[in-house]
């Protein structure tokens, strides 16, 4: 289309939307009218800005992209791999916590696991020590023990 064209639309949409505007007024307040207003002038903001032949193309990019979405198969079929695709990726995560038992590769307490019967507590406790806390008070408490401080 040409800029005649384009100026023709924006002409005309901008009066559609003065008409709402002037409705819009005297039926619901001067919130309304003045919101109206702003819609109003968008039109003619993107052709003197030169985007209303973008917004136009967007639209039909979009519209065409819908269209093949609903009716052509190989879009149905990228649509099937990204699914599948997605449930792997989520398996693949549920089976690696599932073989380290739940629990990370590698413990705060020097790289080994803590395995305890259940309800039996933590050594710590067994043996009359606070327990554990974060890793800063740990360490803290590691050097006191260390220097026979406690």
């Amino acid at each position: 289309m040409d800029d005649v064209t384009w100026g023709a639309l924006t002409l005309t949409l901008t009066l559609l939307g003065g008409i709402w505007t002037w409705i819009a007024f005297r039926r619901r307040g001067i919130a309304s009218g003045l919101r109206a207003a702003g819609f109003t002038l968008l039109p003619a903001a993107a052709w003197l800005t030169n985007t209303l032949e973008m917004f136009t193309k967007i639209g039909s990019a979009v519209s065409f992209w819908a269209l093949h979405l609903a009716f052509d198969p190989s879009v149905w079929i990228g649509v099937v791999l990204a699914g599948i695709s997605a449930t792997l990726i989520v398996v693949s995560g549920a089976i690696r916590t599932r073989q380290l038992g739940g629990k990370p590769a590698a413990d705060k307490h020097g790289g080994k696991r803590l395995r305890r019967k259940s309800g039996e507590l933590p050594p710590s406790s067994q043996r009359g020590a606070p327990a554990l806390g974060d890793d800063g008070m740990d360490e803290i408490e590691a050097i006191l023990r260390k220097r026979g401080i406690s």
